[in-house]
Order: structure tokens, then C-alpha cells, then sequence
């Protein structure tokens, strides 16, 4: 017999990818993923420690979810409850002291063993005199000597028409703001063979963009696969990915401007299938402020990235994370990150935060916690400056027809909807036999979170497929 599997994902695309893996590890033991979790026989919340008060939000679902694992027992089933995730590293313990009624709490790099935890999980269930609903209290937050990726059987959680790929986790850049290292462990690349095996899998699954993952994705070093030694960077990875047959598009996330090297700079310049769009984060203009965060890397040192960047791509649309309020952060350095924005252009997207502390980083215990009411104006002002930068630039793009891969239908009948290279996302009327062809398409008009456009038609009036031509916005 079939059981529900219910998967709450929070946070990146990271946990997504995550969250897939989870269902192909639980697939063999007859879990098929639900909509909702009601009645469902497993439910995990697969959980992110970025955003503040992240540990709240998921105590305040598990409080919700607890009657549903009532109602489950008191009809004669059980529904196990598990927290995974960042926030399950971090604080496992404490989730099982506070929701003693959850089941099994796994970190980042335990998904291989979740079939075992799972199987444990129902035997204690089963067990005599437990009634169907005591919690287990299954704690697996170690660090392996081994990593997941070793263990993790084929993709088979279908992903459509965009996919992603993790292909390195971990961080051992110590940003003080930042609780990944402490989450999910050091740096780790898998080897190159596997990721263009997995690439080709996803492929064959219909998959026409990946984007490939990782904490640090551009740290990414694996072992080469001709099995004479030696590694790859991310630059040779994705030369060799774009080789496989079938897939129009890459992508890459998240990056650091410290491991920008001249091979990805060239793969950017060479390899068409390399979308014209980069998240790099930079979190401050500031020298004084960056140097606090330990980014090692300096306002000036970012540019010259972005420079080489651009003239190697001049099409290249980008996209950034600012962190505003971090402790000591003055009017003046708040002005250098205005500054930084309004030189380089994060033209099509970014992303901006009010500096919150996280327990266990370095920065939560530096003096000069800026007030929350100066982090409020910083981080409106810096809003609205990202946002008139991203209208423009898809202003610009207004009139002209331009690639777009349709990914999935929209929200009105006969209506699809896709990204262009730039990442923006576009609806359009189109018969759904155009989902995963990339067609050229007119854009007519901005909406709030997206374009309207029309399908444009070739010579012989068939909107057919179309290469990625490069274009300037």
C-alpha cells in the first residue's frame, strides 16, 4: 500500500533540491508525495536558519501540525513528524525538548540514512502500549565521515522543465553572520562523473535548464572523471555540461566574488548555454563593514569581479544580497553600499535584509547593534533603489522579442509561463506544446512580479524553437 509523504520546504533552492532527494530515498519504502498534510503518513519540515526568528516559525508550524498528528492516532494510524534542515542542526535538541511529540529531527547530511530513521520511527509506533503517537525522539544531526552524495540513489522525483543540481554544499568562508558553516559543514564538491551523469538523468526526464547548486557554488572542485587525478572548477564543469545533448540552459547559484576565477570568467565569455544572468553576493559597500563580516574580499576587489565580468559578457544582467544594520554599520558606510549599488546596477534582481543576529556567529556578539528603527529606514531605502534599478531594466526590454524557455502553465487557461535569459519571468498566451521549447517572445508590458509578452512567430509562421542569441539590455 501507497503512504503520504508531505514535504514543507522552507528557504533555498538548496532545500528544494533537498527535499526532492528526500522523496527518492523514502520513494522504496511506498511514500508518494501529498499536496497537504492532512492525513498524511509522514510530514517533514525541511527547514532554513537565514531568516530571523527562523527556529519561531518552525515551532509555530509544528504547533499546527500537532492536532493533525492527533487526529491521525485517534483514527488508528500514525503520522511521523520530522524536522530537517539548518534549523534541525542547529538546534535539534531543543526541538525535541519544546515538541516533544516530534518524531525524528535529521540534519543536511543525514538524508541517505532517513529510510532507517523512518523504519525505527514506525517499529516504535507498532511497539506494544504506544498508542500510535508517542514520540520517538529520534536525534541524527551528525557530521559523517562520509557525505550523503555517496549514498543518494538516482534522481527520480520528476523536476520539469528547470531542474537543479547540487553539486557542492558546505562553506569555509566564516562570514560572522552566517550559521552555514555551523549547518552544513565544510566545503565539499562531488566528483564531476557523477554530476554530468545526474545532469544527463535530469535530461532524460525532460529537463531543458539546471541550475546548479551549492552553498559556494563557484568553490566548486571535484574530482575529474577521467581517473588520472586532478579536479575541475566550475568553469570545466559547466563546458562539459553544456556539451550534453538536450539541455538549452545552465545557470549557477549561490556564488562568492572570492572564487571568481579567470576558467568561469572565460566560461561566461564562451559557452552559450552559460545564461547571461549572476548572483553574486557582495552584503556592503563598505571596506570597514566588510572587513567585520570577514568577506575578505574588499568594495574595490568587487568591482574589478564585475568589470572583467561585464567585458567578458557585456549582456550579463546581475544580481546581489545586502545585508543593511550589521553592528557598527554608520551613516557613512550605509552610503557606500547606496553608493556600490548605484555605480555597478543590480539591473534585473537582488535581494536586501535588515541584519539580524544569529545564535553562535560572531557577529551576534560584536558591540554597536544598530537600532532596529535605523535598520527599517536603511532597508526601505535600499529597497527602493533595487526596485527602480529592476523596473528599468525591464522597461527596457519592452518592445523587443526575446528567448524565452516556458517552464509550466499559468494561472489562466492557455497561458504560459517562462523565464528569459535574464531571469525575468514572463507569461504569455501559447499552446502548451510549447512547455520546455524556448521560443522567441515579444514583451509588452511590466507587471509587479513579472512581463506580459506574446509569442512571436519565424518566416514560415511557426513559433518554433530558437537559439539564445546573446542580446544588450
Amino acid at each position: 500500500m501507497t503512504k503520504k509523504l508531505y514535504i514543507k520546504t522552507y528557504g533555498c533552492q538548496m532545500n528544494v533540491y533537498d527535499s526532492a532527494r528526500m522523496t527518492d530515498v523514502l520513494a522504496p519504502l511506498g511514500f508518494v508525495p501529498a499536496d497537504a498534510p492532512d492525513g498524511a503518513d509522514i510530514v517533514i519540515l525541511n527547514t532554513c536558519h537565514i531568516r530571523e526568528k527562523a527556529a519561531e516559525k518552525v515551532f509555530s508550524d509544528l504547533g499546527r501540525l500537532r492536532p493533525l498528528k492527533d487526529a491521525k492516532a485517534e483514527a488508528g494510524g500514525d503520522m511521523i513528524l520530522a524536522v530537517a534542515g539548518c534549523v534541525a542542526q542547529a538546534e535539534g535538541a531543543e526541538i525535541l525538548r519544546r515538541a516533544p511529540f516530534v518524531d525524528i529531527v535529521l540534519g543536511p547530511q543525514t538524508y541517505h540514512r532517513l529510510p532507517e530513521m523512518v523504519a525505527r520511527a514506525m517499529r516504535a509506533a507498532a511497539a506494544p502500549g504506544a498508542g500510535g503517537t508517542a514520540g520517538r525522539g529520534i536525534l541524527d544531526t551528525e557530521f559523517p565521515a562520509e557525505t550523503k552524495f555517496d549514498h543518494l540513489p538516482e534522481t527520480a522525483s520528476p523536476q520539469g522543465v528547470a531542474a537543479f543540481l547540487a553539486v557542492q554544499e558546505g562553506c569555509d568562508k566564516f562570514c560572522t553572520f552566517c550559521v552555514v558553516p555551523y549547518t552544513r559543514g565544510a566545503e565539499y564538491s562531488r566528483p564531476a562523473a557523477d554530476v554530468i551523469a545526474e545532469a544527463r538523468h535530469l535530461v532524460a526526464a525532460g529537463a531543458r535548464e539546471i541550475t546548479l547548486l551549492g552553498q559556494n557554488v563557484n568553490a566548486y572542485h571535484g574530482d575529474a572523471p577521467d581517473g588520472r587525478g586532478g579536479s575541475w572548477g566550475l568553469g570545466r564543469l559547466v563546458r562539459a555540461l553544456a556539451e550534453i545533448p538536450g539541455l538549452d540552459r545552465l545557470r549557477y547559484t549561490t556564488s562568492h566574488p572570492r572564487d571568481v576565477d579567470d576558467e568561469l570568467i572565460a566560461a561566461h565569455r564562451d559557452v552559450p548555454a552559460l545564461m547571461p544572468f549572476l548572483h553574486l553576493p557582495v552584503q556592503s559597500g563598505s571596506d570597514r563593514i566588510l572587513e567585520a563580516m570577514n568577506r575578505r574580499h574588499t568594495a574595490d576587489e568587487y568591482r574589478r569581479i564585475i568589470d572583467r565580468l561585464r567585458a567578458a559578457r557585456p549582456d550579463l544582467a546581475l544580481s546581489s544580497d545586502f545585508i543593511v544594520g550589521f553592528p557598527g554599520e554608520s551613516d557613512g558606510d550605509f552610503q557606500a553600499t547606496l553608493d556600490l549599488i548605484d555605480e555597478i546596477k543590480f539591473f534585473a534582481q537582488a535581494f536586501s535584509f535588515k541584519y539580524s543576529p544569529r545564535p553562535g556567529t560572531p557577529a551576534a556578539l560584536i558591540d554597536g547593534q544598530v537600532a532596529e528603527e535605523v535598520k527599517a529606514e536603511r532597508l526601505a531605502t535600499v529597497q527602493d533603489l533595487l526596485a527602480a534599478q529592476q523596473r528599468r531594466f525591464n522597461e527596457a526590454s519592452i518592445g523587443r522579442a526575446v528567448p524565452v524557455l516556458f517552464e509550466k502553465e499559468g494561472r489562466h487557461p492557455g497561458q504560459l509561463v517562462g523565464r528569459t535569459p535574464h531571469m525575468q519571468s514572463v507569461h504569455a498566451a501559447a499552446p502548451v506544446r510549447l512547455l520546455g521549447r524556448t521560443v522567441p517572445v515579444r514583451l509588452l508590458a511590466c507587471g509587479r512580479n513579472s512581463i506580459a509578452g506574446e509569442v512571436a512567430t519565424l518566416d514560415d509562421g511557426d513559433p518554433g524553437a530558437v537559439a539564445e542569441d546573446r542580446f544588450c539590455a
